[in-house]
């Protein structure tokens, strides 16, 4: 089900912004991360750990995350003033600390303004049992 809370101008910028996150996690491109993520980052992974801004950067720098295959879907996006809170999936193809993993979640992505700029606040997810 596709449900749209908010204008499509938020839309478009919840893809728009999602899209450079998902295409920077890909690369492994720490710079542009760093860049768009949020100093209070709260990033918790599908089996219950979580990063801080700094903890996760050092990770994807270190090889930590190899993100082979990303591909999120976006089912609601909720504007609060400068807040954008996405519901959707995730699903994912990577190798994370060595280690071959499938990840197929539901997640929430919150996105927030802060000196202007969008950043990428928070990220939870939760796996799916198929």
């Amino acid at each position: 089900m596709t449900i749209f809370s908010s204008s499509p101008e938020d839309r478009a910028l919840a893809d728009e912004l999602e899209a450079r996150r998902y295409r920077a996690m890909q690369a492994g491109d720490a710079t542009a991360l760093d860049a768009m993520l949020d100093d209070d980052l709260s990033y918790t992974h599908s089996f219950g750990d979580r990063d801080s801004k700094a903890s996760y950067l050092d990770k994807l720098r270190a090889g930590f995350f190899q993100y082979h295959e990303l591909r999120p879907v976006t089912e609601q996006v909720i504007r609060r003033g400068d807040v954008l809170v996405l519901v959707g999936s995730m699903w994912a193809r990577a190798t994370v600390n060595g280690q071959d993993r499938v990840i197929d979640n539901v997640c929430t992505s919150v996105w927030a303004m802060r000196a202007d700029e969008w950043r990428f606040l928070a990220f939870s997810p939760t796996p799916l049992k198929r």
